[in-house]
């Protein structure tokens, strides 16, 4: 059997990492970011200095300045590492020249912008619906991914085949890889614990204490899980890795940059200027208002995804948006 090529499309801290790992595993990936000057450092260093610094590329590791149509007409494997803003644009770009068996996988954490659609749709509807999909997901941070510390993940796919393979590639002495045929629930878990951990920085930013931390993230996971289980998402699959895991890694480390945006809102900072504090995407900036409108339009409560909509579009300060929490009409816990 040949070697797979694998093409991973999208050169910030993520994509670097996830090309690192496949890389390790002896795999041949091509790298491609739309930055040429940031690419030609790439190959001239054999580092991602400006997103992921001090970790070496493999040999197996090639960046490159240009897509050219044959590194896509050659992939055995497609893998997009991009914003959800652009998501859509890529895939249009990337569509025609990709033969119709070519793999599409993504670890992207959001949800299409101005429709609100998760991105396996979005996928189905640019590429057709025959070529086979998967979502990467966490609890992972890049730079542990590229230290090679133990990490575990979670590839889901509707073709139970196709996420086996992923999972193989993937799969490392230090990675351990999970398989799931569950794309909502694996999608709505990863876009919707940006916002709750934008929530729980904004806590730790006001010094609310580790009690209002795990009652956001206890209470977040509710409204996650809501959600989810009402677009077809599966229950078991918010309290594993890609729900409860990924949610209490990104609302408890200082790596996570959605956290760390809620606390730089919650010290005064105006949401530019943490942003360009932060210095690259914050995905859960991007996904609240579509989750807060998919919430609405389904006619479900998620005040903690509300009251952070509020916060990033200068509605509310910061100790409004806690205030507006800690006055709601008492309930009970599972209603």
């Amino acid at each position: 059997m040949a070697q797979p090529h694998i093409l991973v499309i999208g050169a910030g801290s993520w994509g670097t990492a996830l090309a690192i790992l496949l890389s390790h595993n002896q795999h041949q990936t091509v790298l491609w970011g739309n930055n040429a000057e940031q690419m030609a450092l790439l190959q001239s260093e054999r580092e991602n200095q400006a997103f992921l610094p001090g970790f070496k590329f493999p040999s197996a590791l090639q960046p490159i300045i240009d897509l050219q149509p044959h590194y896509l007409q050659q992939a055995s494997h497609v893998l997009l590492v991009v914003p959800s803003d652009v998501f859509p644009q890529v895939l249009r770009d990337i569509a025609p020249h990709l033969p119709s068996h070519t793999p599409i996988a993504w670890g992207t954490k959001g949800l299409e912008s101005d429709t609100c659609q998760l991105l396996h749709k979005v996928a189905e509807k640019i590429s057709g619906t025959q070529r086979p999909l998967a979502v990467i997901s966490g609890p992972t941070f890049a730079k542990e991914v590229a230290q090679g510390l133990p990490t575990a993940m979670t590839v889901a796919s509707e073709q139970s085949d196709y996420a086996d393979v992923l999972a193989d590639l993937l799969r490392g002495e230090y990675c351990r890889v999970y398989t799931s045929d569950d794309m909502v629930g694996v999608q709505i878990g990863a876009a919707a614990k940006n916002v709750i951990a934008i929530a729980a920085g904004v806590a730790d930013g006001i010094g609310l204490g580790a009690n209002t931390r795990a009652a956001l993230i206890t209470r977040g996971l509710n409204e996650i899980m809501k959600l989810g289980v009402q677009l077809g998402g599966r229950k078991e699959t918010f309290m594993g890795l890609t729900g409860l895991g990924d949610l209490i890694l990104t609302c408890t480390d200082d790596q996570s940059r959605n956290r760390r945006f809620g606390y730089a809102l919650a010290q005064g900072q105006e949401v530019e200027q943490a942003l360009a504090s932060i210095g690259q995407v914050v995905e859960g900036l991007h996904s609240v208002q579509q989750i807060v409108s998919l919430a609405r339009q389904m006619g479900i409560e998620m005040p903690i995804s509300e009251q952070v909509n509020l916060l990033t579009q200068g509605q509310c300060s910061a100790e409004e948006a806690v205030q507006n929490l800690l006055s709601r009409e008492p309930k009970q816990e599972n209603a």
